[in-house]
């Protein structure tokens, strides 16, 4: 029990110290020795902390004054506090060929800030580095270095307003979020990276071995399993895009693992596996038919501890995912078009396989690297539970001002009908409501079950029509459908207390309305 206290003491201790690191300096020295390289980002021109807004803004300013035929600089929205999120655009406008569309994130969470410095290593390296220059001529790459700026500037993973922007992907409830979102949807990105780093030192690991272990890997690649997006483009992600990243980091003796994260399942820790939740970055991107991956770098809590080692990881998969891009466009292209054309049922409920498995771990009193067997659940094995049809279109009534708003942002395309219309449809009958007694993120869970109803109505001019044959039409089937765990229902953007009918409507028939 002393030790375990011991433990815990350095970790609550350190929550509130910046600088301070719970990392011994023999785990240091064995497991992630720093190395030696030369970074030009303005955290690596000083001794101490890290890149500020400041000194963000002004080094992007530089790169657009000495590369202004490469690069272009514009603000896709405001903190809540008022500070405007940058975006950077790199672009070979003299090249004539065909290009794949990258977007590459950083910073979603405040506290995690090799993050944003890897972004600004990897600008840097793209204009600066012969190697790379090449890759401008077949990409166009997007960069938002500090998307929350104000849980950045106090080293805090939230929002100013304490909720979380990687768990706002779908119900757009946070300021920054709605900027993010339509910056992205805007951009209609083919690849997409969102850099994070990761606590190794966690209370649920005191539980473990003597005095507790910490996690040994370098980074972890977070991908959907959600089965809302098409198999070929989950397979296609993982066998050509992560796989060639991993390869470059066990070339250069980088750890890294399927990303993990523990959980209490009836009272013992156990641990998750890939994404299937469409609230954070990795599984919304991928919703929108785009080859989607979000890199979890082992950082948060170590202040600038391996700090280099941490954004050279951090760089040497976001430059795979770009050379991978550039080697294989025509592939790429196909891969996504071949997508968009797939036409799955929608899955409405699913659940994690369930399993035995060895991770890699550090015993913080012997310091060295065990093997552990633990219980995974893992959503890149999923089996529905619950599928629909999928229909042609969703109906959405007039009245649903903030779900059919939320829907443009998301990227959707929306028609109107311009006079009222009787269309045959399913319609959800609701048999069971609950609503959750405490917030989540804000909101209030709502939980409901239904059953489908076949009618013919007559739906008043103005009525929103999403029809399913475009490129993100997989989102809508993620929020459109009542009892998606992460959709306009469960997070109150469409309100169901007391309803019989949602104002929801599936069309199948194959004309259009």
């Amino acid at each position: 029990m002393k030790k375990l206290f011991i433990l815990f003491s350095i970790i609550g201790f350190f929550s509130c110290q910046a600088q301070l690191s719970p990392q011994s300096k023999k785990v240091t020295s064995k497991f992630f020795p720093e190395i030696e390289l030369k970074i030009n980002t303005p955290a690596f021109q000083k001794k101490k902390g890290y890149t500020s807004y400041k000194e963000l803004i002004a080094f992007l300013s530089l790169q657009m004054d000495n590369y202004p035929d490469l690069s272009s600089l514009k603000y896709i929205g405001t903190s809540q506090k008022g500070k405007q999120i940058p975006m950077l655009v790199l672009s070979n406008h003299e090249s004539k060929d065909d290009k794949v569309k990258v977007w590459i994130q950083g910073g979603l969470h405040g506290n995690e800030m090799a993050s944003t410095e890897s972004v600004l290593y990897l600008i840097d390296q793209l204009l600066n580095n012969k190697k790379y220059a090449h890759l401008l001529d077949r990409l166009d790459v997007a960069f938002v270095p500090m998307a929350n700026i104000d849980g950045y500037e106090k080293q805090d993973r939230y929002a100013a307003n304490g909720l979380d922007l990687n768990r706002d992907q779908t119900k757009l409830n946070i300021h920054e979020s709605v900027f993010l979102k339509q910056a992205f949807s805007n951009y209609n990105a083919e690849v997409a990276l969102d850099i994070h780093e990761y606590k190794p030192y966690r209370k649920d690991f005191a539980q473990f071995s003597t005095f507790g272990i910490s996690s040994i890997y370098d980074a972890m690649f977070l991908y959907s399993g959600n089965l809302n997006v098409p198999k070929s483009l989950r397979d296609y992600t993982k066998e050509r895009f992560v796989a060639a990243a991993q390869k470059v980091l066990d070339e250069n003796q980088i750890s890294h693992h399927e990303y993990i994260s523990t959980r209490k399942y009836l009272g013992d820790i156990h641990f998750n596996q890939g994404s299937e939740n469409s609230r954070s970055s990795a599984t919304s991107y991928a919703l929108t038919n785009c080859i989607s991956s979000l890199i979890e770098i082992r950082g948060v809590g170590l202040g600038r501890t391996s700090f280099k080692r941490r954004v050279n990881s951090s760089f040497l998969i976001a430059i795979t995912y770009l050379e991978t891009a550039y080697d294989h466009l025509e592939e790429v292209k196909k891969e996504l078009s071949d997508a968009e054309k797939s036409r799955g049922d929608a899955a409405v409920k699913t659940k994690k396989h369930i399993f035995k498995d060895i991770i890699q771990t550090i015993d913080l009193d012997k310091n060295q690297k065990i093997s552990l067997e633990v219980t995974i659940h893992d959503a890149l094995q999923l089996t529905p539970t619950l599928e629909r049809k999928r229909p042609t279109a969703y109906i959405i009534l007039k009245e649903e001002l903030e779900a059919i708003k939320k829907l443009g942002v998301l990227g959707l395309d929306i028609e109107f009908l311009e006079t009222d219309k009787e269309v045959e449809v399913e319609s959800y009958l609701v048999v069971d409501y609950k609503k959750a007694q405490v917030k989540y993120e804000g909101v209030r869970i709502q939980t409901v079950r239904t059953e489908i109803q076949n009618l013919k109505m007559v739906f008043p001019k103005g009525s929103a029509v999403v029809y399913l044959d475009q490129s993100k039409a997989n989102l809508a089937i993620e929020v459109l459908e009542p009892e998606v765990r992460n959709g306009f229902i469960s997070f109150n953007v469409i309100k169901a207390q007391g309803l019989a009918r949602l104002p929801i409507y599936r069309y199948l028939k194959t004309d259009p309305i």
